[in-house]
């Protein structure tokens, strides 16, 4: 029994980090000139994370991806940078 859990764990678990580092690259391009930069790399990351995409460039191109550009904080002002 404890060889199914772990080669589930296996291939489970990369597929996850792989995302998660699809995201991270992406941002980490999307927030390189930004003036707070670990606070538009957790914003990105969220919004990466829901939407499965990030706009190309450092600024602008929401319309690439709906979802990124229609998330809003609870002050209703755009959340993702």
């Amino acid at each position: 029994m404890l060889p199914i859990i772990a080669s589930v764990c296996l291939v489970t678990f990369p597929v996850s980090s792989s995302f998660s580092n699809s995201c991270d690259s992406k941002c980490g391009a999307r927030c390189s000139k930004a003036g707070s930069r670990d606070r538009c790399l957790k914003y990105c990351g969220i919004c990466c994370g829901k939407c499965n995409c990030v706009p190309s460039g450092t600024y602008g191109n929401k319309d690439e991806c709906p979802c990124y550009r229609d998330m809003k904080n609870s002050k209703g002002q755009p959340k993702c940078p």
